[in-house]
C-alpha cells in the first residue's frame, strides 16, 4: 500500500499557495493591528507557506523528470518553474521578516518596519503563487501535462 500521491507535486503545491495567500492577508493586517497575536499568526502562516514551498518546487523538479513534454509546453513550464521559484524565494523572506517581526514585540517602530517589510514580500510572493498557478494550469489544462489519460492526447480545440 503506498501512501505517498504519485505525482507527488499537485499534491504538495495546495498547501503553500493557500498558507501564503491567507499569511499575506494577516500580514498586511498585522502592520496596522498588533493585537490577537496576528505577528505570531503572521509568523506561523508564512513559515509553514515558506516551508511548503520548497517542497513544492523539490517536488516539481522531480516530477518534471518524468513527464514527456511539447516544445510548446517545455516554454511554459520553464515559466512555470521560475514563477515558483520566485514564490519560493519571496515566501522565504516574507517568513524571515515575520518571524523577526514576532520576536522583536517590544520595539514597536522595529516591529512596524519589519511588518511593513513582510508584508510587502508576502504581497510579492502572493502575486509569484498566483502567476506560477496560472502556468502549471495551462501545462495541465491546455498540454495535459502530467494526466495520465492525457499523456499522449492532443489538446482539445474549440472548433466545436
Amino acid at each position: 500500500m503506498n501512501f505517498i500521491p504519485n505525482p507527488l507535486h499537485p499534491a504538495l503545491v495546495h498547501f503553500p499557495i493557500a498558507l501564503i495567500l491567507l499569511g499575506t492577508l494577516v500580514a498586511i493586517t498585522a502592520i496596522f493591528l498588533r493585537r490577537w497575536q496576528l505577528p505570531q499568526i503572521t509568523a506561523c502562516l508564512l513559515l509553514l507557506g515558506a516551508i511548503g514551498s520548497v517542497a513544492a518546487t523539490w517536488s516539481g523538479e522531480e516530477d518534471q523528470e518524468k513527464i514527456k513534454l511539447s516544445p510548446q509546453a517545455e516554454q511554459v513550464m520553464e515559466e512555470h518553474e521560475e514563477w515558483g521559484e520566485r514564490a519560493r524565494n519571496l515566501a522565504l523572506l516574507a517568513a524571515a521578516g515575520a518571524v523577526a517581526s514576532a520576536v522583536l514585540g517590544r520595539f514597536p517602530k522595529a516591529c512596524k518596519g519589519l511588518a511593513a517589510v513582510t508584508a510587502l514580500a508576502a504581497v510579492a510572493a502572493s502575486f509569484c503563487v498566483l502567476e506560477a498557478g496560472h502556468y502549471g494550469g495551462k501545462l495541465v489544462y491546455e498540454h495535459g501535462a502530467g494526466v495520465g489519460a492525457s499523456q499522449n492526447a492532443t489538446p482539445a480545440t474549440d472548433n466545436d
